[in-house]
């Protein structure tokens, strides 16, 4: 498991990786709002991604609607398992509108 910033870019990407669950809550939180306050859009990449808990995907739910309202932007990069999509869509995240193609990084 792990969970990586990189701002160098002209979006913040947050990189997850394994299960992002509720002991990575804390870490996963300081991130998204670390990227959310760059002014840059920001980008969480879901392709090393195993599993999402629901405590992942109320962070990710939140930044998303916190991305919009302060208008940087929010989008979720994949391919990304079934099982992370399925979790995603659960939690009322429009999969087609965030996730952005592997061609399209």
């Amino acid at each position: 498991m792990g969970i990586t910033l990189d701002e160098s870019g002209p979006q913040a990407v947050i990189g997850l990786n394994g299960e992002v669950d509720i002991s990575s809550a804390a870490e996963l939180k300081a991130l998204l709002l670390r990227a959310l306050n760059s002014g840059k859009k920001v980008r969480v990449s879901l392709d090393k991604t195993t599993v999402l808990d629901v405590t992942a995907v109320e962070l990710l739910w939140a930044a998303e609607r916190e991305g919009n309202k302060a208008g940087v932007g929010f989008s979720l990069a994949g391919p990304a398992l079934a099982e992370v999509s399925a979790a995603l869509s659960v939690a009322g995240l429009d999969l087609q509108q965030l996730i952005v193609s592997a061609d399209a990084r």
